[in-house]
């Protein structure tokens, strides 16, 4: 019994040690905010903008030129003859969903842009969270988004910001409770 006793002691302290020698850090960062804060994101966002209203204007002029062949084909419907009215139907029919489709296709094209253009400033962001993960022993590091409680001393956020040469946003004192 007593070198059972011995051998449980013995046990627990090197388990309690290697606990304690294999802690885990843990950080957590809001990736959004930097992103927002970063310069080439007022660039980026400026060129989706751009994007955006080429192919929304795109989509205008399909529809225009939609609108124009409909009307043609209603006003001139009259003087032509079965087969050609057939021919011009089936055209406009086409056009029509083709255009059915273009919101879709508009989104899309988007999307794709988007991402296109953040990979590298989410690449610029990625390593500079790695660099300060490692340079302040952080094995892990989340999403802010993803967590419920969090100490402040794990928000990696400023070191990144100043990692980025970024300067933190000025913060708004909160609003006083009313009737006070």
């Amino acid at each position: 019994m007593k070198q059972f006793l011995i051998v449980l002691c013995i046990s627990t302290g090197i388990f309690g040690f290697t606990t304690t020698t294999n802690a885990q850090k843990i950080g957590y960062i809001s990736a959004d905010e930097i992103i927002q804060l970063m310069p080439e994101a007022a660039t980026i966002q400026k060129q989706l903008d751009q994007y955006q209203q080429s192919l929304y204007q795109n989509a205008q002029d399909k529809q225009d030129a939609f609108n124009e062949s409909l009307q043609k084909f209603i006003k001139d419907s009259a003087t032509m003859n079965a087969s050609l009215k057939e021919v011009k139907r089936n055209e406009l029919q086409k056009q029509s969903q083709e255009l059915s489709g273009e919101q879709q296709k508009i989104q899309n094209d988007f999307a794709q842009k988007r991402q296109e253009l953040s990979v590298p400033i989410q690449k610029k962001l990625q390593e500079a969270i790695e660099s300060v993960a490692k340079e302040n022993g952080y094995t892990y590091v989340m999403p802010r988004e993803a967590l419920i409680v969090m100490p402040p001393a794990n928000d990696l956020g400023p070191l990144v910001m100043k990692k980025l040469g970024l300067k933190e946003p000025a913060t708004t004192p909160p609003a006083a409770a009313p009737g006070k």
